[in-house]
């Protein structure tokens, strides 16, 4: 009877632990494993009377099975991450290459312009107006070699830092980087279906290695994290302000653009119950508030 009731015992005991293994997230371990340790104790209870108990060691070695299933999750999920981001990153290579080579068959053809136009200008013994296609093909040549040098340096891009009030609330920042040739392009796409309203622009810089600077500012603000476990996350629990005084210890003088206050006009309509996507002065003023020279 003894053996019997032993088997059945830790049948419940294994039907615990598979089902606490096969539905285990990572952040529940500390939660599976006091269940394991209840279960352990309710058979120990249970079976006092005939001495029977899960012992220390199977227990222990179960636990460790939990533990390095959370590890494996954790490990697998993070795999996916790298992979998620890796294709991110390739995508974006990839619109960026796209946009050079554009840019190039644009200045190319504008330089064969401006090339026809000092010949025609030549032959008409007019020198203001070869004077003038030399600067404006030398200005376009210099372009090209600009645009070449970009495409040839994959370090070389914009970070920008936006917000979103209305999504993640006030003095919540994203800091990330863009290779485009207009970074608007890439916060537009931020901007997409998955966020209820669109990212202001707070500050933009271009750097020769944009890559270096953007983990710089990553590690000096590792600590106003707001996903403090995966790090490709790049939201910070900063202020605007705070940001310029990093990005001007760190870049210096290479500020492209800078805007304190977020602009947030969707979200400040939807607060208003604005229904309107025009922008009615009488509808954004409170009832106490007074027009002055400074609002018009």
């Amino acid at each position: 009877m003894v053996k019997e009731v032993s088997k059945l015992m830790l049948r419940a005991y294994n039907s615990e632990v598979d089902d606490a293994v096969r539905t285990l997230k990572p952040y529940k371990l500390d939660a599976a494993i006091d269940r394991l340790n209840k279960v352990r104790g309710s058979i120990e209870k249970l079976g006092k009377s005939m001495s029977i108990s899960i012992s220390s060691k199977y227990h222990e070695i179960r636990i460790e099975e939990l533990r390095l299933t959370a590890d494996f999750l954790q490990k697998q999920a993070e795999e996916k991450e790298a992979q998620k981001a890796e294709r991110e990153r390739l995508r974006e290579e990839a619109k960026a290459q796209k946009d050079y080579q554009a840019e190039k068959a644009r200045l190319l053809k504008e330089q064969s312009h401006y090339e026809n136009l000092l010949r025609q200008a030549i032959e008409a013994g007019n020198e203001t107006a070869a004077s003038d296609a030399r600067t404006k093909l030398a200005l376009t040549q210099d372009a090209i070699q600009g645009v070449e040098q970009r495409a040839a340096n994959i370090r070389a891009g914009y970070v920008y830092v936006i917000s979103n009030v209305g999504s993640f609330g006030e003095d919540v920042v994203k800091i990330g980087l863009t290779r485009r040739l207009d970074y608007q392009d890439r916060i537009h796409e931020l901007s997409n279906a998955s966020v209820p309203f669109v990212f202001d622009t707070h500050a933009v810089i271009f750097s020769d290695d944009a890559v270096s600077l953007e983990h710089r500012l990553h590690e000096e603000m590792d600590s106003a994290r707001v996903n403090r476990v995966n790090h490709r996350k790049e939201f910070f629990r900063m202020s605007p302000a705070e940001v310029k005084v990093l990005l001007e210890k760190i870049a210096g003088d290479h500020l492209l653009v800078y805007n304190e206050d977020a602009e947030a006009a969707e979200w400040r309509m939807s607060q208003r119950g604005e229904s309107s996507t025009l922008i009615r002065p009488s509808t954004l003023l409170d009832e106490d508030d007074e027009f002055t020279d400074d609002d018009s």
